[in-house]
């Protein structure tokens, strides 16, 4: 049987990974080397964690913060949420999940702008930044008719 094109199969945080991927940085979830990297490295803290004498739950624990670090905050998210909140006349709340994947590339350059990081929705310029953003979804709505 010819294997060249099959994909490889991922692991436990692979499988994971990817699904978290698709829910909440869709973007990235056909990115197969980062997935496969993540996976790998959670894979190798688990095993570090149990040599160290960590129960298998702490292991994991620490295997899964390693797996999702840095992607606890998600712009599409963000922009799900604007959609829901700010543009639920224009946009039903079924859509709203498609229309943030297409604005998402117009809305990168505001993102840059802030220090984003996996606890940045608790901080004070996530207002800063959901104002921006729904002004400009609201801009990018009207003009281009997304």
């Amino acid at each position: 049987m010819n294997n060249i094109n099959k994909p490889a199969e991922l692991s436990y945080y692979g499988l994971y990974l990817l699904s978290y991927l698709k829910e909440n940085h869709p973007d990235k979830a056909h990115d197969t080397a980062f997935i496969e990297e993540r996976a790998d490295h959670a894979a190798d803290v688990f095993e570090q964690a149990r040599r160290e004498g960590f129960t298998p739950e702490g292991a994991h624990e620490l295997a899964m913060a390693s797996l999702l670090e840095g992607l606890h905050f998600s712009n599409y998210d963000t922009l799900v949420e604007v959609l829901w909140n700010e543009c639920s006349d224009e946009i039903p709340q079924s859509e709203a999940p498609a229309v943030a994947l297409k604005l998402l590339p117009y809305m990168e350059g505001i993102f840059t702008q802030y220090p984003l990081s996996d606890d940045f929705a608790y901080s004070p310029e996530y207002e800063r930044l959901y104002t921006e953003l729904a002004g400009a979804v609201l801009i990018c709505i009207e003009e281009n008719g997304i």
